[in-house]
């Protein structure tokens, strides 16, 4: 039996990993969808996300972000490689946030907006080995530990 702590960290990295999952999937399908709106309309930061939005890089930032939310979703919701994928998908919602910032405001709060909730939760799964719960990275651990017993 696993206990409250275990539960509590697999329902959390199943929802983050599904919120993940859904959203770039939804990108990845959508033939028209492009982060230059979103890039361009940066109040903070307006440069590098410039940047980002520019003919050059646009192709590339759509690419990293469709797929990287894929990926750490899938990669989540299964558990594996939880510790990397948590701390990515962290910094990921850190660069969704900037953009919205208008220092103190955030759309509709101060400073706390959504963004900065999911990091703390993605975090907190990093910090707390939460794949090693009902994920891979408990089998992948054991393998590994058997693999050095005969090496």
């Amino acid at each position: 039996m696993k206990s409250p702590r275990d539960i509590s960290l697999v329902v959390l990295r199943v929802a983050l990993g599904w919120i993940f999952l859904y959203a770039g999937y939804t990108k990845v399908i959508d033939p028209t969808w492009s982060a230059e709106g979103y890039l361009k309309g940066a109040k903070t930061f307006s440069g590098f996300y410039g940047w980002l939005a520019s003919a050059d890089m646009l192709a590339i930032t759509n690419f990293l972000n469709e797929w990287g939310l894929t990926l750490l979703g899938v990669a989540l919701i299964l558990g594996i490689f939880v510790r990397f994928s948590a701390l990515a998908a962290a910094a990921m919602m850190l660069l969704y946030y900037f953009p919205v910032l208008e220092f103190p405001l955030v759309d509709h709060s101060y400073i706390v907006d959504e963004h900065i909730v999911y990091a703390v939760a993605l975090v907190l799964l990093a910090v707390f080995q939460a794949g090693r719960a009902w994920g891979l990275d408990s089998m992948l651990k054991s393998r590994i530990s058997q693999f050095s017993r005969f090496t």
